[in-house]
């Protein structure tokens, strides 16, 4: 019987801790409110993403406390990353969302305005490893290089592209397509955020740009259908052409050569982490778990599933533990090929 009671009281020992913790973040959390720091404008892919989420995370967060919207446009996301690694509270009331490709930058450490190791953030993981998303170089139809063998005819129309900031996305592959595809481009840098761009475009400021298809899906809807004013000419981050633009060649099938193709696909690993979340360092390790558990919560939400497949915005999530992994894959990158990265998005 003894040892029966002894046995009893281990079990609750070892049964309690978690319980306990579980009610210290929920009392930490009840009444208060946590703020999602987005890295853009409103309007835009990652704003999308974040606005859906936040309506829906509170709810799984323990005590349930409200979830605001915070956007921080600046340096194609570079001031809200430094923002939520350095000054943001650490306490477990602050996350957010900034270019996929962040992480790659702060890991070349070649750019002085990066104020972050990617590594030590507190990562919840990715709404979008896209499974069932793309990245694209859109262009209005009536441009000058009207096909992709216009673009790359030497001598042949230039391409008019716009970008938010030197080393995203839109102007680190931009370049790929220019300088190692072949593509006839023009980049012009510096516009704000997504809104200004596709206004840019719908004013044929600029011809075209490069970026997530569910953004252009989400905003705007009409770009793309048959009778549209955009096409999709090239498609980067995925293994194969996407079903819904059979004749845009994936960039790897551009490539001249084995190393250009390897290089790609290097530059490619960011889009596993697509729309990624991540609160500062040093968050306490009970809050931390319970935010990276609503986090992918709310990705099975039903009413969340619903709100994305009206936006159609793709939601394949990973957790916090895939998105650690994949910047270990890219920091045993050999040091010659980062060379050649630092020199295509080194801005």
């Amino acid at each position: 019987m003894r040892t029966g009671l002894v046995g009893a009281a281990l079990l609750s020992m070892a049964v309690a801790p978690p319980i306990a913790l579980a009610d210290e973040v929920a009392d930490f959390y009840k009444g208060k409110t946590v703020s999602v720091i987005v890295g853009y404008s409103p309007g835009g892919g990652y704003d999308t993403y974040a606005r859906v989420l936040a309506k829906h995370i509170g709810k799984y967060i323990p005590g349930n406390p409200t979830v605001v919207i915070q956007n921080m446009p600046g340096a194609g996301s570079l001031v809200a990353a430094n923002y939520l690694y350095n000054i943001a509270p650490k306490d477990g009331t602050a996350f957010g969302t900034f270019a996929r490709n962040m992480p790659l930058i702060g890991m070349l450490g070649t750019d002085q305005n990066v104020q972050f190791d990617p590594r030590k953030f507190t990562w919840l993981g990715s709404s979008s490893s896209f499974a069932n998303d793309a990245y694209v170089l859109i262009t209005r139809k009536d441009a000058k290089a009207k096909t992709l063998k216009d673009a790359m005819k030497p001598g042949g129309p230039q391409l008019l592209l716009g970008s938010t900031a030197e080393g995203v996305s839109s102007d680190a592959m931009a370049i790929v397509l220019r300088d190692m595809l072949g593509l006839n481009i023009k980049l012009i840098t510096g516009y704000r955020d997504s809104s200004e761009l596709y206004l840019a475009m719908e004013r044929n400021e600029v011809e075209g740009r490069t970026t997530g298809l569910s953004s252009v899906l989400s905003n705007k809807p009409d770009w793309l259908k048959k009778d549209g004013p955009m096409q999709v000419l090239v498609v980067f981050g995925r293994r194969e052409r996407h079903p819904d633009f059979p004749n845009a060649p994936m960039a790897v099938e551009l490539a001249k050569n084995e190393n250009d193709r390897a290089l790609i696909r290097f530059l490619e690993l960011p889009y596993s982490l697509s729309r990624p979340y991540a609160a500062p360092p040093g968050v306490p390790p009970a809050r931390a778990k319970a935010l990276q558990a609503a986090f992918l919560a709310a990705h099975k939400d039903p009413e969340y599933l619903k709100e994305a497949e009206k936006l159609r915005i793709d939601v394949s999530p990973i957790g916090g533990e895939a998105v650690l992994k994949l910047l270990d894959n890219i920091s045993k990158m050999p040091k010659e090929e980062l060379k050649k990265v630092e020199k295509l998005i080194g801005g």
